[in-house]
C-alpha cells in the first residue's frame, strides 16, 4: 500500500473511533460553541454600565445636588440610592446593593466657594475590580468637573473675563487618542482571550486523549501498524479528523464574533483566518510533544491540562512579559495561545499589514516542526505500549 492509502486507512479509523463515543463529538463541538456563546453574550455590552452607587449629602445645598446630579447623569454610574451616613452606605456596599458612595460634607458649597478646598470622599468595592475602577473613573471625573465649576464660578464674580477664566481652568489642552481599542470596549479584549483560551485547552485535552488512549488499551501497535510503521503517517492520518472539526469551529467562532457580533476587524480576515488553522494545528502539535514526553494517560493529561488553564493567566494577554519574570516570560513563550491572540490584536484591532504580525504565524509553525522532533519517541511508546495507572 503507498502512503496516501495507509493515511485513509488511519483516518478512517479515527473517524470509525470518534463516532463510536458520542461523547468524543459532544466533547470536541458542543462545548467550545457554548463557551463561544456564553462569553460573547455575558461580555456583549462591552462595559458594565450603570453601575449602582450612593451619594451621602450630609449638606443638602445646591452645589451639591448639581453634584449628585451630575453623577447620576453619568453613561457609567447609576445613584441607586441616597443613603444618610456614612454608616449606613458602608452596611449597603457589605450587603452587595451598591459598589460604591460618594460622601459631601457638611458646609460642602460654603467652603467651595470661599475657596478653602473641602474634601468629598468617595469610598468603592475594589473586590469587583472592573466594575469598581470605572466607578473611581466616573467620580474622579465628576470631582475635576466640580472643581472647575467652582473655580469659574468665582472668578467670574470677581470681574474675570469668560476667556480668562476658561485658560485659568485649562491651560493645556490634551488630545487623547487611545490605539488598538479606542472604544475602551472589554468585551473586544476578553471574549477572544477566553475563547481561544478555551478552545485550546479542548484541543489539549482532546488530542491527548486521542493518543494516550491507544497506549492505555493496548491498541497502538495495531494503530501503528495501520500506517505501514510510519509515525508521522499514524500521527497525521489520526489527528487530521480532529483538525478539520476543530478549524471548521474555529471559523464559525471568528464569524461570530466579527460577522454577527461586529468586532472589529482592521485587517485581513483571510489571514486572520489562516492563523486559526495553525492555531489548531500548534495546539495538536503541543499535545502531541508532551505525549511522546510523558506516554502515560494520567500524566500527559494532567500537564496539558494545567499548561491550558495557566495559559489564562501566563499567556502575557493581561500581564506583558517585560514585566514577568525570566522563568514566567519564557513559558509565556511556548503557549500557542500567546500567539493566535498577538495575531489577533495587530490584524483585528491594530489593522497592521502582515508583514508586522509575520512572525507570529512562524512562531506558530515551529510547533509542528518540535513535533517532528519527538515523533521517535512517540513511535518508541506506541511500539511497546507500558500502561501505569
Amino acid at each position: 500500500m503507498c502512503i496516501r492509502d495507509r493515511m485513509l486507512s488511519v483516518v478512517r479509523r479515527e473517524i470509525g473511533r470518534l463516532t463510536s463515543r458520542p461523547v468524543y463529538l459532544v466533547a470536541m463541538v458542543l462545548v467550545p460553541v457554548f463557551i463561544a456563546f456564553f462569553f460573547v453574550g455575558l461580555l456583549n455590552p462591552g462595559l458594565p454600565l450603570k453601575v449602582p452607587a450612593a451619594v451621602v449629602d450630609l449638606d443638602h445645598s445646591q452645589l451639591s445636588r448639581k453634584v449628585t446630579r451630575s453623577l447620576d447623569a453619568m453613561e457609567l454610574i447609576d445613584v441607586a440610592a441616597k443613603p444618610e451616613s456614612y454608616h449606613e452606605a458602608m452596611q449597603m456596599v457589605q450587603e452587595g446593593r451598591i459598589l460604591g458612595f460618594l460622601m459631601i460634607p457638611e458646609n460642602f458649597e460654603r467652603e467651595a466657594v470661599a475657596g478653602r478646598g473641602p474634601v468629598i470622599t468617595y469610598y468603592y468595592n475594589l473586590s469587583i475590580y472592573v466594575p469598581a475602577s470605572l466607578m473611581f473613573k466616573g467620580f474622579k471625573t465628576m470631582a475635576v468637573t466640580t472643581s472647575g465649576a467652582v473655580v469659574q464660578t468665582n472668578l467670574t464674580a470677581a470681574g474675570a473675563p469668560d476667556y480668562i477664566s476658561s485658560v485659568a481652568l485649562q491651560p493645556i489642552t490634551v488630545n487623547i487618542h487611545p490605539l488598538g481599542n479606542p472604544w475602551l470596549n472589554y468585551s473586544y479584549y476578553l471574549c477572544p482571550s477566553f475563547i481561544f483560551g478555551a478552545l485550546q485547552l479542548m484541543i489539549f485535552i482532546m488530542t491527548t486523549f486521542s493518543i494516550t488512549q491507544e497506549i492505555k488499551y493496548g491498541t497502538s501497535p495495531q494503530w501503528l501498524g495501520s500506517a505501514g510503521g510510519r509515525i508521522g503517517t499514524a500521527l497525521v492520518g489520526k489527528l487530521l479528523p480532529q483538525t478539520v472539526i476543530w478549524t471548521i469551529l474555529g471559523l464559525g467562532i471568528n464569524a461570530l464574533m466579527f460577522r454577527w457580533n461586529h468586532f472589529p476587524m482592521n485587517g485581513s480576515m483571510a489571514w486572520f483566518n489562516v492563523g486559526m488553522l495553525l492555531y489548531v494545528i500548534a495546539c495538536q502539535s503541543f499535545a502531541v510533544i508532551i505525549s511522546a514526553i510523558l506516554p502515560n494517560p494520567r500524566m500527559a493529561l494532567t500537564v496539558n491540562c494545567l499548561t491550558g488553564i495557566l495559559s489564562f493567566s501566563l499567556a502575557a494577554i493581561s500581564f506583558p512579559t517585560q514585566a514577568m519574570y525570566g522563568a514566567v516570560a519564557i513559558f509565556s513563550d511556548i503557549l500557542p495561545m500567546r500567539w493566535y491572540f498577538l495575531i489577533y490584536s495587530d490584524l483585528a484591532l491594530n489593522g497592521l499589514p502582515l508583514y508586522y504580525p509575520r512572525m507570529y504565524f512562524v512562531y506558530l509553525l515551529i510547533f509542528p516542526c518540535l513535533a517532528v522532533v519527538a515523533a521517535p519517541l512517540m513511535k518508541k511508546a506506541l511500539k511497546k505500549p507500558v500502561y501505569v495507572p
